[in-house]
């Protein structure tokens, strides 16, 4: 092995003169040594803090300064440094087909190139990594910079290690922190009130009431538009606390979905965290601005006040979000504090889900009629029997508990998504029931099949197509169905009033269920897309003893009749009640007085009772 020697060619000093009609002055040249100039260079390449390479074209070293040897020595084969690409040819082996490349041009051949250095190398760091930068000066010579970018590298990575770290802490979509950080603060905040460091602390469970309803009629652009203006609301309201408040922690994010978590450390007391709840609610409830739309949601909270005895983050957050349930089965839009009760009320929840779900398999399901009779003798829809129309209810026979209430599965199945097959059952079977008391009662079978309608079917993307395939399997005459609808749903936003256009294009009716409990007004029911209002029962009930509620029932009738919507009274359980609703002008009337709710072959019976 011939040993590597730095070389310097003598500088060449070139110079220009300039051209004019009078000569210049003659300038005798700086008398230059060369000798002197030659070691300075060498001097210069020596000392330089950053590796240079000369070679010729096909890769012989004529030049190398001692920076470059030390970072090229543990890569050469047997330490030798004669020829550059061969030096790189493990690491780098197209070097020498770059250069050729570049034909009779001159200029970069590679920029910037790492190549990790084996252990033994300058730092003996196995990470150790070199940069290497190859030029062409010119038809014979090239110019490689070779420096060590361990440290560069390094910085590099921990950077990336820090951003990667804080994209698994942060929710891309809202840029909030994610699950994992609220779970942290959780259990930090448990362990520091473990230490008696602080007093008390509380989560904020939430979650959207309605906003499955804008991701299914407008997309998930705009659902993900409104995630992002509630999370910017969050943070500005509780940035608010954190300043005033000093030292406290306070920290909001994203659990997944509409779900967002609040935890409130270094509490005073627990009416400082109803304050902040309400103020949540009170900033959330107001309308988002998407596009060209606006969209106006509730959100339901449930809150856990916990002092230091509290277990782990998972049942605290579990405890919050059972919370918010409680909150959805209120009617939503409100806060619930946890309860230990709540427990309990949650377990059985899950198993009436589990349950339902095997009697959709099971058949255990059932449909039971209520007759709505005519108080009007001369309504014509009455015809000849005794219901002017039939609702139609759902039940459940579970094989060991017995007949199941409504009120104990309904809301459940709303919450696990189980209301769409459950209302498909009901308004299958109705219909084809239907269509046979006609075959076989004639002008005695009712006239018209009411079948109630829930939030979870009107939103769903495909549910006019399946009523339209429903009438024409069973062969359900249109105009003999009539949806109904509580007032707070019909008067929600424009994509559900859009929804009850298409239904009505089918040449059915709706009618507005429990008036008067929910929305809307008198002042507004011609804005609804209705034919028929049902009286809330908690009105009729008032009516033979309170002349308020008398008035607004007369009231209701007037406006309904001057919109040409006909009237129903629910919850019809007296004579007194009956008579009062007739003299009012109401057009039919159902409750207990004529009949509970039927299986199909009792109303069947009940129908066939001759009339007095």
């Amino acid at each position: 092995m011939r040993s590597t020697i730095v070389i310097a060619s003598k500088p060449r000093v070139r110079l220009s003169i300039p051209k004019a009609s009078v000569p210049p002055p003659v300038v005798e040249p700086p008398q230059v040594d060369s000798a002197a100039s030659h070691e300075a260079l060498v001097e210069f390449l020596y000392r330089a803090p950053i590796g240079l390479v000369q070679t010729t074209l096909d890769g012989t070293i004529e030049m190398i300064n001692p920076m470059s040897a030390s970072l090229l020595m543990p890569i050469a084969q047997d330490g030798g440094l004669d020829n550059l690409f061969d030096v790189l040819d493990a690491a780098f082996p197209g070097l020498r087909y770059r250069v050729k490349a570049l034909g009779s041009s001159s200029g970069p051949v590679c920029e910037g190139i790492r190549i990790p250095l084996p252990v033994g190398s300058t730092l003996a760091n196995a990470k150790q990594v070199m940069s290497i930068s190859l030029s062409k000066l010119d038809e014979t010579r090239l110019m490689a910079m070779v420096g060590d970018v361990t440290l560069e590298v390094e910085r590099e990575q921990s950077g990336l290690a820090m951003k990667l770290d804080a994209a698994a802490r942060t929710d891309s979509l809202t840029q909030l922190p994610n699950r994992k950080v609220v779970l942290e603060l959780i259990e930090r905040a448990i362990s520091n009130g473990r230490s008696n460091r602080i007093g008390e602390f509380a989560v904020l469970f939430l979650n959207c009431d309605r906003f499955k309803q804008i991701n299914d009629t407008f997309g998930h652009s705009a659902g993900d538009a409104v995630l992002g203006l509630m999370a910017d609301r969050l943070r500005s309201t509780l940035r608010r606390r954190t300043n005033r408040a000093g030292g406290d922690e306070t920290i909001v994010g994203r659990l997944g979905g509409d779900e967002f978590a609040v935890v409130l450390d270094e509490l005073r007391s627990s009416d400082e965290v109803q304050a902040m709840a309400q103020r949540l609610l009170d900033v959330l409830s107001q309308p988002y601005a998407v596009q060209s739309h606006r969209f106006h949601l509730g959100v339901s909270m449930g809150v856990v006040l916990r002092t230091p005895s509290t277990s782990d983050a998972d049942t605290v957050l579990q405890d919050a979000s059972i919370a918010m349930v409680e909150a959805k089965r209120a009617g939503g839009a409100r806060y619930v504090i946890f309860e230990p009760s709540m427990h309990e009320r949650a377990l059985n929840r899950g198993g009436i889900e589990s349950d339902l779900r095997q009697a959709l398999l099971d058949d255990q399901l059932f449909v039971v009629y209520q007759p709505v009779v005519a108080l009007q003798h001369g309504d014509a829809s009455a015809r000849s029997s005794r219901a002017a129309s039939v609702e139609a209810l759902v039940r459940w026979r579970h094989p060991t508990r017995g007949i199941v209430p409504p009120i104990e599965f309904i809301g459940v199945a709303e919450q696990c998504g189980l209301i769409g097959a459950l209302g498909e059952f009901v308004l299958a079977s109705a219909c084809r029931q239907f269509v046979e008391w006609q075959h076989e009662l004639g002008v005695l079978a009712p006239g018209l099949l009411a079948v109630n309608l829930s939030r979870g079917q009107l939103i769903e993307a495909g549910f006019v197509d399946y009523v339209t395939r429903v009438l024409e399997s069973t062969g359900m005459p249109p105009a003999r169905l009539q949806l109904e609808l509580t007032e707070s749903l019909a008067a929600q936003d424009e994509s559900i009033q859009a929804r009850l256009h298409e239904l009505k294009a089918l040449g059915l009716t709706l009618a507005l269920d429990d008036f008067g409990t929910g929305y809307s007004s008198l002042s507004s029911l011609h804005q609804l897309p209705v034919d028929t209002v049902k009286i809330d029962r908690s009105f009729v009930s008032e009516a033979a003893t309170s002349n308020y509620h008398r008035v607004l029932i007369e009231a209701t009738i007037r406006v309904a009749d001057s919109l040409d919507m006909s009237t129903v009274a629910e919850g019809i359980e007296t004579e007194e009640q009956a008579r009062l609703l007739t003299e009012l002008r109401c057009q039919k009337g159902q409750g207990y007085l004529f009949s509970k709710p039927l299986t199909a072959a009792d109303l069947a019976d009940w129908l066939q009772i001759p009339t007095d």
